[in-house]
């Protein structure tokens, strides 16, 4: 995951959290290792000549694959130095730039940006519509807001895990307070972590409200190349992430 924002309690700015971070598949091998990526990659819009804003930006493997595409300007943003060093070790490049900042402490400039991504990190966002009006503000005309956020259904879990049985294997996935949005307090990675549940209802519509165009909506699903590894079926029994694009519809500009 690439989370960045205080409100997760900075948790990667812990070496012991960081370091375990570090093991996982999609810190070492990028979006290749990604469940998600096969679906999210797709949405992206063209790039080329583009300028690009990542929120949450972890190791910036998003910003190089925007590079990639011939993104003209790329800002990466994350509020833990240890990512953003990370990011400048191993996804620096001409045109990509990072920082440390949280996503509800950015500016958002006025019509700044062509594309706003966010991978894994808006699930730790109190406010969700005040940043979905900050990204619809820092767009510019016909600028898309790509995203994965937890889903709702998982950050509803409780306890964000299954109810194993005897034999130790996964039987269930309890959802429970789903209509009272709020922190999720989980055990991730070996630590403590908070996040924010948020229904499906305030995600979608809270983007309509604030003046998006919904073009893509989707649960992720693993791959059919994943499915050997272990664990990887269970993830077809529950939705884990939500993916969404939207776009800024026409306005006058200003």
């Amino acid at each position: 995951m690439t989370e960045g924002d205080d409100s997760m309690n900075n948790e990667y700015e812990k070496k012991e959290f960081f370091d375990q971070y570090a093991r996982m598949a999609r810190s070492r091998e990028g979006l290749s290792a990604a469940g998600e990526w096969h679906q999210l990659k797709p949405l992206f819009p063209d790039l080329t000549g583009k300028s690009v804003l990542d929120l949450g930006c972890g190791y910036g493997w998003h910003c190089r694959f925007a590079k990639e595409q011939g993104a003209g300007e790329v800002l990466g943003i994350d509020l833990s130095q240890r990512m953003i060093g990370e990011a400048r070790r191993r996804n620096s490049g001409e045109r990509i730039t990072y920082r440390v900042c949280g996503i509800e402490e950015y500016e958002y400039p006025e019509h700044a940006w062509d594309c706003v991504v966010s991978n894994l990190a808006l699930h730790y966002i109190e406010d969700l519509e005040e940043i979905f009006q900050k990204v619809h503000r820092t767009l510019k005309t016909g600028g898309i807001f790509l995203f994965n956020i937890e889903h709702p259904v998982f950050t509803a879990g409780a306890g964000q895990d299954w109810v194993y049985g005897e034999d130790g294997k996964p039987q269930y996935w309890p959802v429970d307070d789903y209509f009272f949005p709020g922190e999720r307090r989980t055990h991730f990675l070996g630590c403590d972590v908070r996040k924010q549940h948020h229904t499906l209802t305030q995600i979608l519509m809270g983007l309509l409200k604030s003046g998006f165009v919904l073009e893509a909506v989707e649960e992720a699903e693993p791959s059919e190349e994943m499915m050997d590894i272990p664990g990887m079926k269970d993830e077809l029994r529950r939705p884990m992430m939500l993916l969404v694009r939207a776009r800024v519809s026409e306005r006058k500009e200003k």
